[in-house]
Parts: C-alpha cells; sequence; structure tokens
C-alpha cells in the first residue's frame, strides 16, 4: 500500500467525520449498512474523535445514536436510491465524493461506469486507501473541484453524454455558495440525457445561517448554502424532484423518534434528501 498522505484542509477533513459516523454505525447489531472500510478511512483523527465523542456520551446510548442518525439514515436512503434505479442506468457519477465506498459496497452490475469526483487531497488520501482493492464495477477517480471548471476531465475518462447518467451530490451542495450550486446544477442538466437521475441532499436556509455562526463546529461552519424549496431549485435545472426530510416515513429505518415540523411552517431547522429525474418537457 502507498504512503497515506495527511488530510489537512479542514473542509477535506469533513469526510473523516462522515466516515468515523458510517464506522460507528457499521458496528451496530441493528446496522443500516455494511460499510467494512470506513474505520480504516476515518484514520488515527476520526478514531480520536470516536474516542473523545464516546467519553463525552459516558455510556449513554441515546448521545450515540442522535449523533450518528443523519449520516445513518442519509446513506441508507441513497443506498436504497441507487440500487432502485441501477437497473435503468450503466453509468453513476459521485460529485463530492469524499470517503465514500459504495463502488466496493453495494452490488453494482460489473458493466457500471462510476465515476467519482473530489478534491486532490482527498483524491490521494481515498486512492492510497483504496487503489488495490476490487470495486464492484469500472471505477475512476477523478480529481477536479467542482467550483471550478470539471466536465472536461469527465468527458476524457470516457462519460457519454448521451447515456442516461445517476448523478449522487451527499454531502455536498451546502459547502457551495448559491452560484456555484446553480453553475453546478446547470452543467449536470447539459451533460444529462433524458431518464437520468440525480440524488442530493440540502439544508434549509436557518440552518445553514445558524451552523455558520457556530464555528467550533466540525461541519456546519463551512456550510454556504441553504434553500427551503429545494424542489424549485432542481426544477429551475429541468428535473423532477421529489424531496423529504429524514424521520419521515420513507426515511426514518426505525431512527428517528421525533415529530417534524410540517414545511409550512417557515424559518425552521431542517435537513432534505432529494432524489430526481429528468425528462424530457413537453409543451
Amino acid at each position: 500500500m502507498s504512503e497515506i498522505p495527511e488530510i489537512k484542509e479542514e473542509v477535506c477533513r469533513t469526510a473523516l467525520v462522515m466516515a468515523v459516523k458510517r464506522a460507528i454505525e457499521t458496528d451496530r447489531t441493528d446496522q443500516l449498512f455494511n460499510d467494512s472500510l470506513a474505520a480504516q478511512l476515518a484514520g488515527e483523527t476520526g478514531q480520536s474523535w470516536r474516542k473523545k465523542w464516546e467519553q463525552k456520551d459516558n455510556g449513554n446510548p441515546l448521545g450515540s445514536e442522535l449523533r450518528v442518525q443523519f449520516v445513518a439514515v442519509r446513506t441508507r436512503f441513497f443506498d436504497d436510491f441507487i440500487l432502485s434505479v441501477l437497473p435503468e442506468v450503466q453509468q453513476v457519477v459521485f460529485l463530492g465524493v469524499g470517503l465514500d465506498t459504495r463502488a466496493f459496497r453495494l452490488p453494482f452490475p460489473p458493466q457500471t461506469r462510476l465515476y467519482e469526483l473530489d478534491l486532490p487531497e482527498l483524491t490521494q488520501y481515498r486512492e492510497a486507501i483504496l487503489l488495490d482493492l476490487p470495486a464492484k464495477c469500472h471505477r475512476q477517480a477523478i480529481t477536479a473541484d467542482l467550483t471550478q471548471p470539471w466536465s472536461h476531465l469527465l468527458l476524457q475518462k470516457g462519460f457519454e453524454v448521451e447515456a442516461p447518467t445517476l448523478w449522487i451530490m451527499e454531502g455536498l451542495l451546502m459547502y457551495l455558495n448559491e452560484v456555484e450550486v446553480n453553475e453546478l446544477l446547470k452543467m449536470i442538466s447539459q451533460l444529462s440525457a433524458d431518464g437520468s437521475y440525480l440524488g442530493a441532499d440540502l439544508v434549509s436556509v436557518k440552518s445553514w445561517q445558524v451552523g455558520a455562526k457556530h464555528q467550533n463546529g466540525l461541519i456546519s461552519k463551512h456550510w454556504r448554502f441553504g434553500t427551503d424549496e429545494p424542489e424549485q431549485l432542481f426544477a429551475a435545472h429541468n428535473w423532477n424532484a421529489s424531496v423529504i426530510q429524514p424521520g419521515e416515513i420513507r426515511a426514518n429505518y426505525g431512527r428517528y423518534a421525533a415529530e417534524l415540523t410540517p414545511r409550512e411552517i417557515k424559518g425552521m431547522r431542517r435537513s432534505f434528501l432529494v432524489t430526481a429525474r429528468k425528462e424530457s418537457i413537453t409543451l
């Protein structure tokens, strides 16, 4: 195995947080998924966070569950979504892939072409750990800054614009500003044939505003975008979106007990899970 580089950039280190939370979920007897590589990807930094969290929770299982429930539910939700549309697509793109391991743990048909894009620091770290492991599909890691031109990098690797594509943006859009989000969605739409699918998560305006103010947080202090109307955001780029909140029936998995505040009540802190399909518009 190659020497493992250190992740120093703070935004990139948020991927270590996600990895260690997936490792915690994997250790549960009632796990929502099995990510056997998560602990290794979390590294010493992630494991040190886990020890601190366990000390803080002091044997309180509820504390640990609340700490991990969103990541656990989001991961399982998109696992299910990916598997549900795979019969219709053979081309998958993970934008801001982080330390995701779906290429190794989901039963992709072997002919599936999977493209994984992220920043150089994260890609180098991840590939140093995963490079020699056999993926379930044809996997290509691409170094890219998604706030800069990136589509040519995808095309150079054999991406086919004419083929239906599944795009996954898990834990990405909240780290971009509004202009960058719309530019990214515009480019995705240009690259997507009719019948393509998309999965993404977002936070509300209130969640973004509160998170950005708390500079002691590992994650939310880096957020730069939120919306209360995800359906409209994606419709503006020709995607027919379905939006639910973690905790609703289709995104609960027995992990959320509290009743959600109806979306009609504005100004609340929320998270959204979005699935969408691109279709021709006929008048």
